[in-house]
């Protein structure tokens, strides 16, 4: 007989990676992924009980993920407003408008550059706002295709910034 332990450590390791990577694509900070990552294995070990069985296991996992990291980028912002009150305004700096154009303009430029489909991808994403199912259907792929493509291109645009 498995037990739940056992069950655990398999859900574990079958989804681990999957699920970081997934983070890893909100979060865009390691250790923030890492954290959020082990919590929501944490919360899905806790309440197994409660999963239905209504959806794929690495979909209740992203979704528990999901809402842990929107609850802290909520308690994050509520922390920063509360920081800002003592904060001068700095909206008025024009140096930082400069530099923030700066590279925006350098971004374009990289993505100029970009082989296809990383291009239009990150395009799609970026300024279309599409959902990554909304751009795997264009291409004829799948979503999960959509969201490697995503964030091979993100890769890409960060390598050739450093570079220049």
């Amino acid at each position: 007989m498995i037990t739940d332990k056992e069950i655990s450590e398999q859900l574990y390791e079958a989804y681990y990676m999957k699920v970081y990577s997934f983070v890893m694509t909100l979060a865009k900070s390691k250790a923030l992924s890492e954290e959020i990552t082990q919590e929501a294995f944490f919360r899905a070990f806790t309440t197994q009980k409660t999963f239905r069985g209504e959806s794929d296991t690495f979909t209740w996992l992203c979704a528990i993920a999901k809402n842990l990291f929107y609850d802290e980028m909520r308690k994050r912002s509520r922390q920063s407003k509360e920081d800002a009150v003592d904060m001068p305004d700095t909206d008025d700096d024009p140096s930082a408008a400069v530099a923030d154009a700066d590279t925006s303009f350098r971004i374009h430029l990289v993505l100029h550059e970009l082989d296809e489909p990383y291009k239009e991808v990150f395009e799609l994403r970026c300024f279309g706002e599409l959902s990554f199912k909304q751009i795997g259907t264009i291409f004829k792929k799948t979503e999960n295709w959509a969201r490697v493509t995503y964030h091979r291109a993100k890769l890409k645009i960060q390598e050739r910034m450093d570079a220049k």
